[in-house]
């Protein structure tokens, strides 16, 4: 079990938004990595409105502690006006990786 670790996960519009957002928590040390899932297809309500919207998806791996700073830094660096962040739990996983994370994120 990790409970210093979490994935984040938030989408953008297109894929140089996405891969700028991804190059710029990796370089602030807020994220280990960040990979990008070309395009996903996002149904949602905005605007009182049902969009449907191709977006990029980033999963971005990073410990707990750092979540905050990262949610901060999404909100601040993201196109959209209410980005989705939602952090998801590790619950276990390679130890060599989880300290790759660790490392990667001081």
């Amino acid at each position: 079990m990790s409970d210093n670790h979490v994935v984040v996960i938030t989408t953008t519009d297109s894929e140089d938004a996405a891969a700028t957002l991804a190059r710029a928590v990796v370089e602030a040390r807020l994220a280990a990595c960040v990979q990008i899932s070309a395009p996903v297809r996002g149904i949602y309500r905005w605007d009182g409105a049902v969009q449907d919207e191709r977006e990029w998806q980033l999963w971005i791996k990073t410990t707990y502690d750092r979540l905050n700073a990262l949610t901060e830094f999404v909100e601040a660096n993201h196109p959209y006006d209410t980005p989705e962040v939602l952090a998801l739990p590790v619950l276990g996983g390679s130890t060599d990786y989880l300290a790759w994370i660790t490392a990667q994120t001081r």
